[in-house]
């Protein structure tokens, strides 16, 4: 098998030729064929998570030790399966979820293997997608995304599930009440994308970037805001009337944090998927008489990314933009994502891999 590791954190990610594993019991070997860049990789590829106030968290220390394959966002072929394997066949053609705990404690057993403290989050603790070939311990993480295109259904595994699932922790919404999507790259036009399919209208898009906000707009936000300036706050809170119930933050840095937390109306809920880093400070009393919740979401379970697969299947959910390229053009690619330059999504044709 061909894959494309980090050798060295910040450095450009290099070829290499290892064995293609073999399934073994329950175990699943898939043929990479799609395989979307996260911005979490850009973390993963520097070696570090900001937490602020110099402080970090390196990722050595939770598995990603040198040479290491990123990539959790896997779509692909059935190519061989453990003799204990059922529900799945060579040449089924699947989206791989990825955020798989360890299989035994209370949380995996209740769903939830996203938050399971032994987790094996492919490209995350162990070896991911930028990769031709991908062993998944249980045919059950395996979902038939038949209908959609391939390169499309790879993105719902990562920044399409966040999105879905950080939705579902917003308030009961009124027909008055705003919701904020902050950063619009890849996760924020899939967040206003599944808003939109479950008829939220009051979407207003925040950003740094003229592009993005546009293209936001063209997708269904019923608003946009350019977030520079020192007069931020005041300008959402006029866009939205004083009513925003819910800020789904994307980007994860203080201004954004306090941006939302400053316009929110009472009860407003703020809930953090990005991971940009940092720290802020909040007058506590404020967050009581205000009523305000502040809490985060780690990506998604998987009774929710069937749900999210279905809902595309549907016909409801509008397709966000997303570019295929070639295996040659990964680190370009990761460059291009660190400076804010991508638009929509970017994924790799992992077929190409040979060439």
């Amino acid at each position: 098998m061909i894959s494309y590791d980090v050798i060295e954190h910040g450095k450009p990610l290099q070829v290499r030729l290892r064995e293609t594993p073999r399934p073994q019991g329950r175990e699943v070997l898939v043929r990479v064929t799609r395989s979307g860049i996260c911005h979490s990789d850009l973390h993963i590829w520097d070696g570090y998570f900001d937490l602020g106030g110099g402080n970090r968290f390196y990722v050595r220390d939770r598995g990603c030790v040198p040479p290491f394959t990123v990539g959790h966002e896997p779509f692909g072929v059935v190519e061989a399966v453990g003799p204990e394997v059922t529900g799945v066949k060579v040449g089924d053609r699947r989206v791989v979820y990825p955020w798989i705990g360890c299989g035994k404690c209370a949380v995996c057993e209740a769903g939830q293997d996203n938050y399971c403290l032994a987790g094996r989050f492919i490209g995350v603790m162990s070896q991911g997608a930028y990769g031709t070939h991908l062993v998944v311990p249980d045919a059950k993480y395996l979902i038939d995304a038949t209908g959609l295109d391939e390169a499309y259904a790879a993105t719902l595994a990562c920044s399409g599930l966040t999105a879905y699932s950080a939705i579902g922790k917003l308030p009961e919404l009124a027909a008055r009440d705003w919701v904020a999507v902050i950063g619009c790259g890849g996760l924020g036009m899939a967040t206003i994308a599944i808003l939109r399919a479950r008829g939220v209208e009051n979407i207003v898009a925040c950003d740094v970037d003229q592009s993005k906000l546009d293209q936001a707009v063209a997708l269904g936000a019923r608003a946009s805001l350019d977030t520079r300036g020192a007069d931020a706050v005041a300008r959402l809170k006029a866009l939205t009337h004083d009513n925003l119930a819910g800020a789904i933050d994307l980007v994860g840095m203080p201004a954004t944090a306090e941006l939302a937390i400053g316009a929110f109306r009472k009860g407003g809920r703020y809930i953090m998927c990005g991971l940009y880093g940092g720290q802020i400070t909040l007058p506590l009393p404020p967050l009581a008489q205000r009523a305000i919740t502040v809490g985060g979401s780690y990506v998604g379970n998987l009774a929710e990314l069937r749900e999210l697969v279905q809902l595309a299947q549907s016909g409801k959910l509008a397709r966000t933009p997303v570019e295929v390229r070639a295996c040659s053009e990964i680190n370009r690619t990761l460059d291009e994502l660190k400076a804010g330059r991508v638009l929509g999504r970017v994924v790799i044709d992992m077929e190409t891999a040979a060439a």
